[in-house]
């Protein structure tokens, strides 16, 4: 014969008895609400989480391995004197004279390559350019790798980006990303909450076994990077499909859009001009006095030369330091007379701007560097544990054959309508902004509301206060 065990403290049992409301303070009834979404997000997003915990893990990694795996692309003996930016690049384009030069980044610092990105080459990604590099004291050219986006990234880093970014997927992919960084802050938040919440007493770890104990790892570590979690999911959102538009939208209505040099080019533009047809960069009058005039306005290592897309436009030379202290200064050189015709300062980008630079370069890992990056690898690890500790949990919360018996519903009834109408007001504007936060709860909140109608429908409510 099968007998029931008794509930403990540590089993989370099932509510009491309704207490009337004029002696319960608002948390009393909000936190078997927190708890109820808590315990659900959890289960529900954690495999989304996980996937992310462990592709992010790699992407940290991935910029100390692409130095080690592209050592011989990447570095070269130091020399005496670097040679003239225009003979590296005519070294670079005499190896690969198909497609067309859209940037050129100079050796950063002694013993580093130059690179002549190329778009255009046949078997190379449309989104990709070819990065031809270039030994700066002989103009010898060392390898031509696939490169992506802003940052550099090379074949190693950009295959597990685009992993932890899309799953290889494509833009249906990203719905993951943004799916599990839309409810990173929510489960993060919430855990917070109820952790701090419990009596000093409940927090102890020491002497304590089973459930109780897995529930003291999981909320002690959890207290502990929570608010690290809060700013993966904030800055993750900012270049995500739909919370991005939304936060691009505000930025934009506010005027704090990031700011662009003028690459229009002086009135000489388009006369004068030694420019080759492909795409050569040897435009007006080429890349070393164009280098030469971007120094001159103390855009020191490292920066990228961007050739005039036209006629009418000049060269473009940016700063592209990441890491602290940030460097994104940018000026505009005419092709036709060299002369700088526009200079933007990072130190002018607007408030918000600038915190999207940081917190971006920050949740990638370039603003601090290895420490940036180890930070991240940690904050990785312990998403992991608290994931798996939470699945146990779950298990441990099993009654027989009732595996992971779920919180009781209907705790939003105890909550008092002063209460309830602000928060689900404030629900309803961040579902908005951060729609696969608010579709997602929407649909939750509709089944949980049909399963409660059934159950009750078969004698079996198991919502409101607990059944006796």
């Amino acid at each position: 014969m099968t007998t029931t065990p008794t509930p403990t403290t540590d089993d989370a049992p099932s509510p009491p008895a309704p207490v009337p409301a004029q002696g319960r303070d608002a948390w009393s009834t909000l936190r078997p609400l927190v708890l109820r979404l808590h315990f659900y997000a959890g289960v529900l997003v954690a495999p989304f989480l996980l996937v992310a915990a462990l592709t992010g893990l790699l992407y940290a990694a991935s910029f100390q391995a692409e130095k080690i795996v592209y050592d011989h692309e990447l570095t070269v003996p130091v020399g005496d004197r670097e040679l003239p930016v225009s003979e590296q690049v005519a070294a670079a384009r005499a190896a690969h004279p198909d497609g067309e030069i859209t940037a050129v980044r100079p050796s950063p610092e002694p013993g580093a390559t130059t690179r002549v990105l190329l778009s255009g080459i046949p078997g190379v990604d449309p989104g990709h350019t070819l990065a031809v590099f270039v030994d700066p004291y002989t103009a010898k050219v060392r390898g031509e790798l696939e490169q992506y986006g802003s940052t550099g990234a090379l074949p190693l880093r950009t295959w597990i980006d685009e992993f932890h970014r899309d799953l290889h997927l494509g833009e249906p992919g990203r719905l993951y990303s943004e799916f599990a960084a839309s409810w990173l802050w929510v489960i993060a938040c919430g855990g917070l909450v109820l952790w701090f919440s419990r009596r000093r007493t409940q927090r102890k770890l020491r002497g304590t076994t089973g459930r109780r104990r897995t529930l003291g790892l999981h909320g002690g570590v959890g207290a502990w990077v929570a608010l690290g979690f809060v700013f993966l999911s904030a800055t993750g959102l900012t270049w995500s499909a739909y919370a991005g538009a939304h936060i691009g939208d505000l930025r934009t209505a506010l005027g704090q859009e990031t700011p662009a040099v003028s690459a229009a080019a002086g009135e000489h533009a388009g006369h004068g001009t030694a420019g080759g047809a492909g795409g050569d960069a040897a435009h007006g009058v080429g890349l070393d006095r164009v280098l030469a005039a971007a120094r001159a306005e103390d855009l020191d290592n490292p920066v990228e030369i961007v050739p005039p897309a036209d006629e009418g436009s000049a060269y473009v030379v940016q700063q592209i330091q990441r890491s602290w202290p940030t460097k994104q200064d940018a000026v505009a050189v005419d092709p036709a007379t060299g002369q700088v015709t526009d200079v933007l300062r990072f130190e002018d980008f607007p408030v918000l701007a600038k915190l999207t630079r940081w917190g971006i370069d920050l949740h990638t890992g370039s603003l601090f560097g290895l420490v940036n990056q180890i930070a991240l690898m940690l904050l990785a690890l312990c998403l992991i544990l608290l994931i798996l500790w939470g699945y146990r949990m779950w298990w441990q919360r099993g009654r027989g054959s009732a595996f992971g018996r779920p919180i009781p519903r209907g705790a939003w009834q105890q909550v008092p309508p002063q209460v309830l109408v602000p928060l689900l007001a404030l629900v309803a504007v961040l579902g908005y902004f951060v729609p696969l936060f608010g579709i997602p709860l929407a649909a939750f909140l509709a089944a949980d509301i049909v399963l409660g109608e059934i159950a009750h429908r078969r004698g079996r409510r198991t919502y409101g206060p607990a059944s006796r």
